[in-house]
């Protein structure tokens, strides 16, 4: 079963085009990974969400333990304004399965 992660992530004033360039970089890297079904950037005035979505609990727990996801957050790190705001959730099909799911 597919796993759904939605980050909100708010930069420090004056730090929002650095921040930009750390999660452009890395999508990439995070597209290459094992199990990476969706990985999207969305902005607003509030900052970056991001939209994943894993094919397994193991392949999402394994994104937090890579590369990529590590040196991410560590270049990111002095960019935001606090720690992202993540849910973690389980995808629940419905209706059409071409819209019904991310």
């Amino acid at each position: 079963m597919s796993h759904i992660i939605v980050a909100s992530f708010t930069p420090d004033p004056g730090r929002r085009d650095a921040l930009r360039e750390v999660f452009l970089t890395a999508v990439p890297k995070v597209h290459a990974e094992a199990g990476c079904e969706r990985h999207a950037i969305q902005e607003d005035e509030e900052g970056f969400v991001f939209l994943e979505r894993w094919e397994s609990e193991e392949a999402r727990l394994a994104r937090e333990q890579g590369e990529p996801f590590l040196t991410m957050m560590a270049a990111a790190n002095d960019d935001l304004a606090g720690p992202p705001a993540v849910r973690i959730l389980d995808l629940l099909p419905t209706g059409d399965p071409a819209k019904g799911q991310l």
